[in-house]
C-alpha cells in the first residue's frame, strides 16, 4: 500500500503545481469564477495559485510534508465558494464542459480531493516517502515521527 501512496502523493502534488502554474498563465478562467462578494479577484488567483504550488512542493518535502497537506486541505476549502459560483451561475471555463451535470459532479470531488490530501496529514513511512530531497540530506531532528 505504501508504494500506491506514493505514487498517488506524487500525482496530487504534481497536479497541484500544475494547476497553480495556470493561475499566473491564463489568471482570467479563475478570476470569472471567484464570487463577486470577494474583493481583489485577481489577487486571490495569484495567491491561490501560490499556495497550489507551494503545497505541491511541500507534499515532496518529508520534513514539511504533513504541514502541506493541512495547507492543502485549507485551500481545498477556501476555494470551494468559486466553485460553487461556476456550478451556481454556469460559468464557462475553458476545457470544462459547461454541463449543470458535469457541475454536480464536480462539486463532490472537492471532498475527494479533501481527502486525499488528508492521508498525507498522518506519519509516512520515511524511507518509502516520495521526497525532492535526497533522504541522506534531511537531518534525522528535522524528521517527524
Amino acid at each position: 500500500m505504501g508504494k500506491y501512496k506514493e505514487l498517488l502523493r506524487v500525482i496530487l502534488a504534481v497536479s497541484l503545481i500544475v494547476v497553480g502554474v495556470t493561475h499566473f498563465i491564463v489568471p482570467d478562467q479563475y478570476v470569472r469564477i471567484v464570487p463577486p462578494q470577494l474583493p481583489y479577484p485577481l489577487e486571490l488567483v495569484y495567491l491561490s495559485g501560490f499556495y497550489e504550488i507551494l503545497g505541491g512542493i511541500g507534499l515532496l518535502v518529508p520534513p514539511v510534508s504533513q504541514a502541506a497537506a493541512w495547507g492543502v486541505i485549507a485551500l481545498f476549502i477556501a476555494v470551494y465558494p468559486a466553485n460553487i459560483n461556476m456550478a451556481v451561475n454556469l460559468i464557462k471555463v475553458d476545457h470544462i464542459p459547461n454541463s449543470p451535470w458535469v457541475h454536480v459532479i464536480r462539486l463532490p470531488l472537492q471532498a475527494v480531493l479533501i481527502a486525499w490530501a488528508w492521508w498525507y496529514t498522518k506519519p509516512s513511512n520515511r524511507e518509502q516517502q516520495a521526497s525532492l530531497i535526497p533522504k541522506s540530506l534531511i537531518p534525522k531532528e528535522l524528521e517527524l515521527e
